[in-house]
């Protein structure tokens, strides 16, 4: 159902993390699990601390885009930052769709800094039962 488009991934997030926050032009990556249940396929992507207003989801024929962006919090005059971990800036993932999924009827939903789509097996790609008609002088099979 899913295909990766980038087999270096692990290595381009670990030297994104050397080189400081993701921008429009070169975006950091973003976390994801992906997994079929009953008749949809479920894609989870984490993005704590992100707003919902902040994250861009797009399909072009079968390409699924997601862009988020973490803004940095702001801070009166007189704070000084001691310790700063996390990510700031652009964070995206591309991944490649199978034709067997319905990419017109995609479903998200963001909670606890998680943003799940949803996307139904598309009604083509469901097995299905083919019955066999018995003309004269044909066979029957049955099984």
């Amino acid at each position: 159902m899913l295909m990766r488009t980038d087999p270096f991934r692990e290595l381009d997030r670990l030297a994104q993390q050397l080189m400081g926050p993701g921008t429009w032009s070169k975006p950091s990556a973003m976390p994801m699990d992906a997994y079929r249940a009953g008749d949809e396929y479920v894609v989870a992507f984490d993005l704590p601390g992100v707003s919902a207003d902040a994250i861009d989801i797009d399909v072009e024929r079968n390409m699924l885009t997601v862009r988020a962006e973490r803004r940095p919090v702001a801070k009166a005059d007189d704070v000084q930052m001691e310790l700063s971990e996390r990510p700031l800036g652009v964070f995206s993932r591309q991944i490649v769709l199978a034709d067997t999924l319905d990419t017109e009827h995609i479903k998200a939903d963001y909670d606890a800094g998680v943003l799940t789509l949803r996307i139904p097996i598309a009604e083509r790609a469901k097995p299905r039962k083919i019955s066999i008609g018995v003309g004269t002088g044909g066979k029957e099979i049955s099984g």
